[in-house]
């Protein structure tokens, strides 16, 4: 396995011990990883904290180009909120763990010239199906339903 899908899975994972949603993210620059994050909305009451805003949140603010040059990893589909954050910075490849538990926003991401892997990976999907099955009340209130 990638170490940087690795590491959003362990972010994944952290998330699901502080009792959120088991989604995590890296934003990797460079062959670095320059910000993590998992999905917060439990933990802090929050909106807006999904995996991926929470990584580009502890990424810091960084000059335009840096963001142009990177590569977003995350456990699972970006949502159309995550979707725009990866557009509005130009974030120009993301790597997703899987897209069958929820398929974001990918054909527009595909639309705008963002380059989408795929991985399918099972760890990710376990993730997902066991969190659903536990907390369904949970999960659909985070996708919206």
């Amino acid at each position: 396995m990638d170490s940087f899908m690795q590491a959003a899975i362990d972010e994944a994972r952290q998330g699901l011990a502080e009792g959120g949603v088991p989604i995590g993210s890296v934003l990797v620059h460079d062959g670095r990883i320059i910000g993590r994050g998992h999905n917060r909305r439990q933990q802090r009451g929050s909106v807006v904290l999904h995996g991926e805003m929470d990584a580009l949140e502890n990424a810091g603010r960084l000059p335009g180009a840096v963001y142009r040059q990177s590569v977003l990893y995350t456990t699972l589909s970006p949502c159309p909120m995550c979707s725009g954050a990866i557009l509005l910075y130009g974030i120009p490849r993301v790597v997703i763990g899987e897209n069958r538990t929820f398929l974001g926003d990918e054909t527009h991401l595909r639309e705008c010239g963002v380059t989408l892997e795929v991985l399918d990976d099972p760890t990710c999907r376990e993730l997902m199906a066991t969190f659903i099955a536990r907390h369904p009340e949970v999960w659909n209130e985070d996708v919206g339903r």
